[in-house]
């Protein structure tokens, strides 16, 4: 037969390596000003775009979906090409993808500074993003299954497996969890409230984790780590287990992130049950990776890339093992809310995704470039200060963890709390500072090996169309792996099945979870005393998601002693009905909310909002004085009683006319209170609102009980 002559696109890699690179070290440095704002409240500066609330979201954003998103694409776009023995099926469609995704990421980042937020954690992005990122997706799932289609090898390898459920995975999780009511260009509400915009949430944002951090990049490992070590796979059988059991039993663990909160317990022991099955398919790849590595050990003392591929494959198995073991309710009570979560979550970040990323990136780019690594003792010093900026970031969080958790809940032995809130903050500010350390570490790493990098580049020539030959894939030919035909070689002669039976495994457990969520009724037992926001306190709910609150309080008092001694009544899951979206929040910076209303005077919270210091001393909030000078929008109240009242908010027949009117009636008494106490401030005033929402937050439930009938 024949060879038919084609080359390969690297033009199309060398762009996402490039994107990855740059976009890494922007969210990383955007991850090191926050950290550092936490041990040193000056770092916020004073202004809007600088505080942790607004640049907590950029950073998560620009490494998940920059950072590791540009990975994912340069690694998928390079070994797809090799493994299909075919160009990418369109060129069009590859800069179409590569532009779209920078432009959402850029337009992203721009939009969060400003404060445009869902408020939804991993999901801030506003409506007009959700749209253009469903059809960048839609035109690299197009991208990727026509260059499968038109393959001249007729083998699926298992790394395919893992992209095509990607992108079906993610897909699906994108467009439901994306469901909001636009209020305008760059405002909208979720379509969800309380606890069903909770549990499609956490159905989103672990499984984002799951899906977008954790199964490409096995695809990665599963191409990328044989070929560094010159070695097969070390079991494929294993690789084929590994991905139907992950892809299955992923998609269930959502709701271990709600662990003791209002949802219902049902919910919350499936969530369990199946981050537990967790840990053998998770466990299965990390064996699989580094057994890989079998008799290559030898090598790895010397190879950089191997190290990292080694540690990667290492945090991978460490942070699969915690996040069951987080999953436990015995060890989930001392764990959440706490920094223990942002250990764990950056196990998994900094060591599987960013170490996985610069093996690939010191590996390829010499390959496209046709030429050797610049220096490969400076990526034995980047991997050697990587790994020292992985453990000085991670330990103090796990040692500020079991510091907050046992001081939060330690009493006297009169019954009393022993700690107020804000000494379990300024006690952990230590730790704060030698978390930065890490990170500055963990940065200085990453701009040596863009040092190298571009001087590898400028020592090579760069072949942009690789030449490549193969012989034309044969019509109606059994598929025979190894000289036998196995069970799963009917599947891989039809990728289009593939994508409909991953759709499927991976639907089944959302559908069980979050449909009775919706229409059992008694799931969420409505409270008569709840009811919606007045326009005023709807404008200052907004204000607080807009300022990135909900990244340091949080409004779910769980039925502890140590919380109900501290905040109050624990929450019931009728008390959020009217919330588009929640705000329950996933880290207590500061202490939670959910009975702040009526605690304290106005003029308090107008103080505290002015200089947190002056009514907590040693506070490490950022101050927020533009909420004194900026006027609330009043041209927008009658668009967001009309979203809320086809949200279900049950607002009166046109009472958007009137809306407005309320709204100067409840300010002017707001404004009153405050001249009471010697702070003049005009009622229009964006701090006015903000304080209306706090005064009623929680306010509701002391009332009357709750009921168990629906409304």
């Amino acid at each position: 037969m024949s060879l038919e002559k084609f080359s390969y696109d690297n033009r199309t890699v060398k762009w996402f390596a490039y994107a990855a690179t740059f976009w890494g070290l922007i969210g990383m440095l955007a991850g090191l000003w926050i950290a550092l704002a936490l041990a040193y409240p000056a770092m916020n500066l004073g202004y809007a775009p600088t505080t942790f609330g607004r640049l907590r979201p950029v950073h998560t954003n620009a490494v998940i979906f920059a950072f590791v998103g540009n990975g994912i694409f340069m690694g998928v776009y390079y070994s797809l090409q090799r493994l299909c023995k075919a160009r990418m099926f369109s060129d069009l469609l590859s800069k179409l993808h590569f532009w779209g995704w920078q432009a959402i990421i850029a337009g992203g980042a721009l939009t969060l500074l400003l404060g445009c937020t869902t408020g939804k954690e991993y999901a801030e992005l506003e409506w007009p993003f959700d749209i253009a990122i469903t059809v960048v997706w839609l035109i690299f799932g197009a991208n990727m299954l026509g260059t499968i289609l038109r393959r001249r090898e007729m083998h699926l390898y298992v790394a395919i497996w893992f992209y095509i459920g990607t992108w079906v995975a993610v897909a699906m999780l994108h467009i439901v969890n994306s469901f909001e009511l636009p209020v305008s260009f760059l405002k909208s509400y979720s379509w969800y409230a309380g606890v069903q915009d909770a549990l499609v949430q956490w159905w989103y944002g672990h499984n984002a984790v799951a899906f977008f951090l954790t199964t490409p990049y096995l695809g990665l490992m599963y191409y990328f780590v044989p070929k560094a070590a010159n070695r097969p796979v070390y079991s494929y059988r294993w690789s084929i287990i590994h991905f139907w059991a992950l892809i299955f039993i992923y998609i269930w663990a959502g709701p271990h992130h709600l662990l003791y909160t209002a949802l219902p317990e049902w919910a919350q022991s499936l969530g369990t049950v199946f981050s537990i099955m967790l840990i053998a398919p998770s466990w299965g790849g990390m064996l699989n990776g580094l057994l890989t590595l079998r008799g290559a050990w030898d090598r790895v003392r010397e190879d950089a890339i191997l190290k990292f591929f080694v540690v990667a494959l290492t945090c991978y198995g460490m942070a699969t093992f915690e996040g069951p073991m987080l999953s436990l309710k015995n060890v989930n009570a001392v764990s959440h809310f706490t920094d223990w979560t942002i250990a764990h979550v950056h196990v998994g970040a900094l060591g599987w995704n960013g170490f996985l990323t610069f093996g690939i990136l010191y590996w390829l780019i010499p390959r496209i470039f046709a030429t050797q690594l610049y220096s490969r003792k400076w990526a034995n010093t980047h991997f050697w200060i990587g790994t020292l900026g992985i453990i000085f970031y991670v330990i103090p969080m796990y040692w500020a963890a079991f510091t907050q958790s046992m001081m939060w809940k330690e009493f006297t032995p009169e019954g009393q709390l022993k700690y107020q809130f804000l000494e379990t903050v300024t006690t952990i500010v230590p730790m704060y500072a030698l978390r930065a350390v890490g990170g500055l570490l963990y940065v200085s790493g990453v701009v040596l090996m863009m040092v190298n990098l571009v001087k590898t580049i400028r020592s090579g020539s760069f072949v942009a169309n690789e030449p490549a030959e193969a012989a034309p894939l044969p019509k109606r030919t059994a598929v025979v792996t190894h000289g036998t035909a196995h069970w799963h070689n009917w599947i891989e002669r039809r990728p289009l099945q593939m994508v409909a039976f991953s759709l499927i495994v991976v639907a089944i457990g959302g559908i069980i979870e979050l449909i009775p969520t919706f229409l059992v009724r008694s799931n969420v037992p409505t409270i008569s005393s709840v009811k919606p926001y007045t326009p005023l306190e709807l404008h200052g709910r907004d204000i607080y998601i807009r300022e990135g609150c909900y990244t340091c309080h949080s409004q779910m008092i769980r039925p502890f002693r140590d919380e109900v001694a501290r905040y109050g009544e624990y929450s019931k899951a009728g008390e959020f009905v009217y919330d588009h979206p929640f705000q329950w929040g996933s880290k207590r910076t500061g202490p939670d909310l959910a009975r702040i209303g009526g605690k304290y005077p106005d003029s308090w919270h107008y103080n505290h909002m002015l200089d947190p210091s002056s009514m907590s001393p040693g506070s490490i909030m950022p101050s927020y004085p533009w909420l004194m000078d900026d006027r609330v929008d009043k041209s927008a109240t009658p668009a967001m009683i009309n979203a809320m009242r086809k949200l279900g908010v049950p607002y009166p027949y046109k009472y958007e006319l009137q809306a407005n009117a309320d709204m100067e009636n409840q300010a002017k008494e707001i404004a009153a209170s405050l001249k009471k106490d010697k702070l003049e401030t005009p009622p229009d005033r964006e701090i006015v609102a903000l304080i209306a929402y706090l005064q009623r937050v929680g306010r509701d439930i002391k009332e009357a009980p709750a009921k168990t009938a629906m409304k």
